[in-house]
Parts: structure tokens; C-alpha cells; sequence
């Protein structure tokens, strides 16, 4: 499949605009833990995920890190292009949390094609909005929603993402993901497990009563 395949508004462009965006896209392939954007700092042009997984969060001053979206098969990465946004600053670091291959538009390219196109300057809109959205929704949930019922719906989250009721994740990246320490995962883990909720192994977490996480998560 080409990258008409991956771009969500293909059908509306016009036959210039298709045929820009076929002879300048190719694949980049980008290994796990790989950092592709980190703050202001990077902009490499826009990626359409074809496969994989990637990983946008904000880090703290005191190193403290938190998972704002993750990004699958079909989504577009529009912060990798956010230097056509200019009046939009954003310290965000995205990273490959599996091996990846996405369609990558070139910056250059990508930013005449929305200044000239409406269509295109508009769907890069309604994108950020997503986005925006995304993080008031984190918002509300770091202020307003307990870390039991937070690490309820992560854990319910990471089950349908990997397809499993056992989960091979370490309470480092789980903490990482949720912007705490790995001390009050390791807590409130333990505290889910004498609840018969999840049984804890090395580096594997297994959901025992997805019943009871799917109660406490709402």
C-alpha cells in the first residue's frame, strides 16, 4: 500500500496535490526506544504510522515523565512537523515504544502543500485539536481521578492494546507512562493483588478479575 492508503482526506485532495505527496513520501523505518522528537528541537516533516507503536509524553524539570497518547497503525504524528505551527510551542519528546515504519511527508513539502490548500490547512487543524483534547482529558484525570482507578483503566488499556490478559511491562515504565514514582506502583500493584485483582511476577502482570479493574476504573 502506498501512502494514498494512509492519509485520512486523500480522496479530497486535488490530482497536483495526490501526486506531491506520492513522489516526496517514503518509509522510514524507526527501531524501538528510538526518540524522533524531542521538544522544539526536531521537526523531520509529518509521519503516517503504517505499523508499530510510538509514544508521546512530556517530561517534568525533576525527570519525571508521563504519557500524554500513544500512536498506532493509520494515526498521523503531526508534533514531528510542528514547526509549521510557529505561534505553537510544544516540549513534547515522541519515542518508538515498538519497531515502527511510517510514511514520512518531508517538512518542506508539507508546509507549502497547507499554506496552499485549504483542505489540508484544515484537517492539520482538526489534528492539533485531537491533540489538544488528549491532553485536557490527561488533565482531568491527573487532578480529579484517583491513581487506584488511573492505574485500573492504564492496566484495562494495555490489555487491548498487546491483545493479552498478561502483560509484560515493569512498574518503571508503567510510572513513566503515569507520571509517578515506581515505589507507589509497586503499592498499589501489591494492594490490586491481594484483591485478587492482578498477580504480580517479574516483569509481568497478569489481570485475574477484569470484572473488579473494569468496577474500580470507572
Amino acid at each position: 500500500m502506498d501512502v494514498s492508503s494512509f492519509f485520512p482526506i486523500w480522496s479530497k485532495l486535488t490530482a497536483f496535490e495526490q501526486q506531491t505527496l506520492k513522489n516526496s513520501a517514503f518509509i522510514k523505518k524507526i527501531p524501538a526506544g528510538t526518540v524522533i522528537h524531542d521538544g522544539s528541537a526536531d521537526c523531520m516533516g509529518l509521519l503516517l504510522v503504517r505499523a508499530g507503536q510510538l509514544r508521546a509524553f512530556i517530561l517534568s524539570g525533576e525527570g519525571k515523565e508521563i504519557t500524554i497518547y500513544r500512536l498506532f497503525e493509520r494515526d498521523v504524528c503531526l508534533f514531528s512537523a510542528s514547526c509549521i505551527m510557529r505561534s505553537i510551542q510544544f516540549d513534547i519528546t515522541i519515542s518508538a515504544e515498538k519497531d515502527t515504519e511510517a510514511w514520512l511527508i518531508p517538512i518542506d513539502v508539507y508546509k507549502r502543500l497547507m499554506e496552499s490548500s485549504a483542505v489540508i490547512a484544515n484537517y492539520t487543524s482538526e489534528v492539533m485539536g485531537t491533540r489538544f483534547t488528549d491532553v485536557m482529558w490527561l488533565m482531568e484525570q491527573v487532578m480529579w481521578k484517583s491513581f487506584d482507578k488511573r492505574l485500573a483503566s492504564f492496566l484495562l488499556e494495555e490489555s487491548v492494546i498487546e491483545n493479552t490478559e498478561t502483560l509484560r511491562i515493569t512498574h518503571e515504565q508503567i510510572a513513566a507512562h503515569m507520571g509517578t514514582a515506581r515505589e507507589v506502583v509497586t503499592r498499589m500493584l501489591k494492594y490490586f493483588q491481594t484483591e485478587g485483582m492482578v498477580k504480580i511476577t517479574r516483569g509481568c502482570i497478569e489481570i485475574t478479575d477484569r470484572n473488579r479493574l473494569e468496577a474500580l476504573s470507572e
